[in-house]
């Protein structure tokens, strides 16, 4: 496409661009595909109105990568089909302001051209990455790294660089790719494709070893045993006691089968909802008897910050032999489900989230301790918070722990984009990460982040974890704003060189 292409092929090549781009986050995506998802949008830099190819660019992923948001606001959100699209097309403006944002600097630095200017445009991708982590309380989904969660090496890579790192090589490839295109230098796609296919394997070979398991063998750190309950219980549209009591029984008979002395059994978010313990003294004596036969209990719970009337906390409670409680408060609550910002304006929101606008954000970080390890949780959404898990990890979490509610989204691409995230936190800490859903994913996710076991969407039934724990820090853990920074640092050398120099 030349700087001034036709209305009629550019504004098709926007769209059907960012659809393939959305495609790579759908529930098996195609790997050559996710090679080169982002070349249409290089090539549409070189256009008068870059801002606008980039927006409609970014429409178009947004919709194409989370369309399963249409059932979810029409099932739970009692819609019509044509608000619920309205909306879902709202979102996907709003996160392609990103892509224009992208599209705007970064058509300085196509026309710019040389090696520092092409350097610095994946760079502002992994900027503004991060800048839709932290905007707005942040949406960090479906971040570049996530395309090639499958890619040899990209998992374990990102304990020394983060899975923003990471999106920095995707881009880079698919830039190297525009750019051959563009001026016909094939040498310059093949070594864009050269160098993560060599950086990747052997880099992830490298990182694994500098950051080995220096916990092996420690009699302070055995193999553990977890049990995942996984339900497959689903949300109720309207609560019917009846089928309530159906899906409680059906996740004690499920306890009952895994519940063993030393093992720890971890129940998914909501499992036990709409019973809060502290307040239901049924829940509180089946986990009783459950700790009288020797297994610990990880369950979710809303907990009340004081009497009636008051906001609750999302917590993730430890319930131990002897009815010995350790809590965890969820940091980084979601907008317009477990708090509503503007509740008088979009009322629909209250019926998305079990208690929507009663929860506050905790005042605070804990562990839970067990057996001798310290468990490090994350609550359903905090998993995608990178800079969030690697606090754990520094404050001296031995595993990572995750208790989510996909069921909303169904048998969707949603529950899998949920999971490659939760992989790439336990590459990045080198942690073994255990992960409950309601309806699934759930996973045993290992320290490079590689699946060692899971129950996929809709299977009901228990998934046993052997796991140890780990006291080092990775380099990502340590330090996970370098790569932004550096990123930063090589915008602004970029976008202060003067044209030709």
């Amino acid at each position: 496409m030349g700087a001034r292409s036709p209305l009629a092929i550019t504004v098709p090549a926007a769209l059907a661009g960012g659809a393939l781009w959305g495609l790579c986050f759908a529930v098996r995506p195609w790997l050559p595909l996710c090679l080169v998802g982002l070349v249409p949008l290089f090539l549409l830099l070189q256009q008068r109105r870059a801002w606008l190819f980039g927006w409609l660019h970014g429409i178009a992923t947004w919709v194409v990568a989370m369309f399963w948001l249409l059932d979810t606001l029409t099932t739970y959100g009692a819609l019509e089909g044509w608000l619920a699209g309205l909306l879902l097309l709202g979102l996907g403006a709003f996160l392609g302001l990103y892509h224009a944002a992208f599209a705007a600097l970064g058509s300085l630095l196509w026309r710019r051209g040389g090696l520092r200017a092409l350097a610095a445009l994946p760079a502002l991708w992994v900027l503004l990455e991060v800048a839709r982590g932290l905007l707005f309380t942040g949406f960090p989904w479906n971040l570049a790294a996530y395309a090639w969660t499958d890619v040899p090496g990209a998992l374990r890579l990102s304990a020394w660089i983060g899975a923003w790192g990471v999106s920095y090589l995707v881009v880079f490839a698919s830039l190297g790719i525009a750019r051959g295109i563009a001026t016909r230098r094939w040498q310059t796609a093949a070594f864009a494709l050269l160098l993560p296919a060599v950086l990747l394997p052997i880099g992830g070979r490298w990182a694994a070893g500098t950051t080995a398991d220096r916990t092996a063998g420690d009699p302070q750190f055995p193999v553990r045993r977890a049990v995942i309950v996984q339900p497959n219980t689903p949300n109720q549209v309207a609560f019917d006691r009846e089928i309530f009591a159906a899906d409680y029984a059906r996740l004690l008979a499920l306890t009952g089968d895994a519940c063993r002395p030393g093992t720890l059994v971890l129940w998914p978010e909501s499992a036990a909802w709409p019973m809060l313990y502290g307040r239901d003294p049924r829940l509180e004596s089946d986990l009783a008897s459950f700790g009288a036969r020797g297994c610990s209990v990880l369950l979710n719970s809303a907990t009340p910050q004081g009497g009636p009337g008051e906001r609750y906390f999302n917590s993730a409670l430890l319930v131990s032999p002897g009815l010995r409680v350790e809590r965890y408060d969820k940091r980084h609550l979601v907008p317009f489900g477990e708090y509503v910002p503007l509740a008088g304006v979009f009322s629909f929101i209250s019926s998305l989230a079990r208690n929507a606008g009663d929860f506050q954000p905790a005042t605070g970080l804990e562990l839970l301790d067990w057996e001798g390890e310290r468990l490090g949780p994350a609550i359903c959404y905090e998993v995608v918070f990178a800079s969030e898990v690697a606090q754990l990890t520094r404050a001296g979490a031995t595993v990572l722990v995750s208790l989510t509610n996909d069921a909303w989204y169904g048998d969707t691409a949603a529950p899998w984009q949920h999971l490659r995230a939760a992989r790439f936190r336990a590459a990045e800490n080198r942690r073994f990460l255990l992960r409950a859903a309601i309806t699934g994913v759930s996973a045993v996710v290992g320290p490079d982040g590689a699946l060692r076991g899971s129950l996929g969407v809709g299977e009901s039934g228990l998934l046993p974890a052997l796991f140890q724990g780990r006291t080092d820090i990775t380099p990502f853990a340590r330090a996970p704003w370098a790569v932004p920074a550096l990123c930063l640092a090589l915008l602004g050398v970029a976008l202060g060189r003067r044209p030709g120099r």
